[in-house]
C-alpha cells in the first residue's frame, strides 16, 4: 500500500507543509471507506465526517473531498463548473488540487482520469477508466415532501415513495407536465430514489448503464453516494406523462454551430440573446473539427 509520505515524495511540485492532496491519511481512508459502501449500495446516502477546507461550504466541498481522497500521482484532473473550465470556482478548486498534490490537470475530457463537476455531465462520452465526481448541495430527494431527515431515511429503508409520486402527480395537475428542470428524481437499480444533483434533465439519461463511475458528494449534508458502472437509472414518470429532456428548437451554438448539445442562453446588452454550448471543452473541440465520441 502506498503511504501519504510516499505520495508526497513522488510529486515535488506540490507546496510543502500540507499532506498530499490537503487531506491527512486518516481522512482519506475514511472517505474511501464511505465511497466503497456507496458503490456497493447504489443510491444509498452514506454519512461521512465532512472536513473543513479552505473554501466555503456550498462551493463544492463534498465533491472536492472525494476528489482529494482519490487522486494519485498517475491521475489527470479536470474541474468544470456548469460545463465551464474557466469559471472562478472551477479554477480555484483546480489550483487547490494542483498546489497540494502536484497532480497534472487538463481541460480535455478524454485525457482526464478524474473529472470534478458541478451541475453538468460532459457532452463527451466517459470511458470505464474515468471517474466523474459530482458536487451536490442537497442529497435528499425526499426533502420536498418530508423535512425530517430521520423520517426520510425510514421511508428509504421501507421503499415508501408514495408521497414523492404524489408530488409528481401534483406537478402534472398544476402545470400539465412533469415539473422540475434540474435535479429530477430518479430510481437507481430499481431500489432507491436518488437526487442526481442539480444537473439538467438533458444529462440524466447519461447516468443509465454508463461505463464510468459516478461519485456524488454533499459537504454540508455530510453524505456521499454513487452510481456504479452499468447501473440502471430511470427517471420517475407515468405511462401517460413521460420524462422529456430540454429542447432548443431552431437554436444553435453561436461559437461552434452545434445544434445537438445542451445550450446556455446569453442575454446581450442590446436586449437580444444568443445560445452557446454549456460544455466549453466540447465547444472548443467542435470549433477545431476534432472528433468527439458522444453519448
Amino acid at each position: 500500500m502506498v503511504s501519504v509520505a510516499t505520495l508526497s515524495a513522488t510529486h515535488g511540485e506540490a507546496i510543502s507543509g500540507y499532506s498530499y492532496g490537503f487531506l491527512d491519511a486518516i481522512s482519506r481512508r475514511e472517505i474511501r471507506r464511505a465511497l466503497l459502501k456507496a458503490v456497493a449500495i447504489p443510491g444509498y446516502q452514506v454519512p461521512f465526517g465532512s472536513r473543513e477546507l479552505p473554501i466555503a461550504r456550498g462551493w463544492g466541498t463534498g465533491g472536492l473531498q472525494i476528489t482529494l481522497s482519490l487522486i494519485g500521482p498517475g491521475d489527470i484532473l479536470k474541474v468544470i463548473d456548469q460545463g465551464d473550465d474557466a469559471s472562478v470556482n472551477a479554477q480555484n478548486l483546480r489550483r487547490l488540487a494542483e498546489k497540494t498534490s502536484g497532480i497534472e490537470t487538463t481541460t480535455e475530457t478524454a485525457r482526464a482520469t478524474i473529472i470534478q463537476t458541478r451541475h453538468r455531465v460532459p457532452e463527451e462520452r466517459l470511458r470505464s477508466d474515468q471517474v466523474l465526481v459530482l458536487q451536490c448541495p442537497i442529497p435528499e430527494p425526499l426533502r420536498r415532501v418530508e423535512p425530517s431527515t430521520s423520517v426520510a431515511r425510514r421511508m428509504h429503508a421501507e421503499g415508501d415513495y408514495s408521497r414523492m409520486w404524489l408530488a409528481i402527480y401534483e406537478d402534472i395537475v398544476r402545470r400539465g407536465e412533469l415539473g422540475g428542470a434540474a435535479g429530477y428524481p430518479v430510481l437507481i437499480n430499481g431500489r432507491y430514489i436518488m437526487a442526481p444533483t442539480p444537473i439538467p434533465r438533458w444529462d440524466i439519461p447519461r447516468l443509465d448503464m454508463a461505463e464510468c463511475l459516478f461519485l456524488i458528494g454533499a459537504g454540508r449534508e455530510k453524505r456521499v453516494y454513487a452510481v456504479p458502472p452499468y447501473t440502471s437509472v430511470v427517471p420517475l414518470e407515468f405511462e401517460d406523462y413521460r420524462f422529456e429532456v430540454e429542447s432548443f428548437p431552431g437554436q444553435r451554438c453561436a461559437r461552434c454551430g452545434s445544434g445537438d448539445s445542451f445550450l446556455d442562453e446569453v442575454n446581450l446588452a442590446d436586449g437580444s440573446r444568443l445560445f452557446t454550448c454549456s460544455d466549453t471543452a466540447f465547444c472548443d473541440a467542435m470549433q477545431q473539427n476534432e472528433e468527439v465520441v458522444r453519448w
